[in-house]
């Protein structure tokens, strides 16, 4: 069956969003001190180790993968939605401002637009069926 433009719209939004979340949870086992580095700098907790990093990315992942093939929408859509939403509320003084400190500050504001994919997708999670293995 030919998808609606909504539903295609929804898919490649889901796509997108999934891409930039799979390579943060890959990043935690290809380089589990960068996962050190930003919850220390941007979440202000000290002590996650290589283990930890491991952890954290299995997690990631089991969601990522429900969220991309559309199971459990309520869960994988909101906690992907939760997790973004934690990511961009923490770099909050980068939106406010983003010509300070470092000139790749500006690079924080592209978390905005794909905040508002994610609250798309969570508010139509039931139209978003192109592609997916939920009913």
């Amino acid at each position: 069956m030919k998808p609606t433009r909504l539903e295609l719209s929804l898919f490649i939004m889901r796509l997108g969003v999934f891409y930039v979340m799979f390579a943060w949870a890959l990043d935690k086992f290809l380089n589990p001190s960068h996962t050190a580095g930003v919850w220390e700098r941007f979440y202000k907790f000290d002590g996650i180790d290589e283990m930890m990093s491991y952890g954290l990315g299995a997690l990631q992942m089991v969601v990522l993968l429900a969220f991309v093939t559309g199971l459990f929408k309520r869960f994988s859509y909101g906690v992907v939605l939760a997790m973004h939403t934690v990511s961009t509320a923490s770099t909050w003084h980068y939106l406010v401002n983003p010509y300070v400190d470092e000139p790749k500050a500006m690079l924080f504001m592209a978390a905005v637009p794909m905040l508002g994919a994610c609250i798309t997708l969570f508010l139509m999670r039931h139209q978003d069926r192109f592609l997916t293995l939920s009913r």
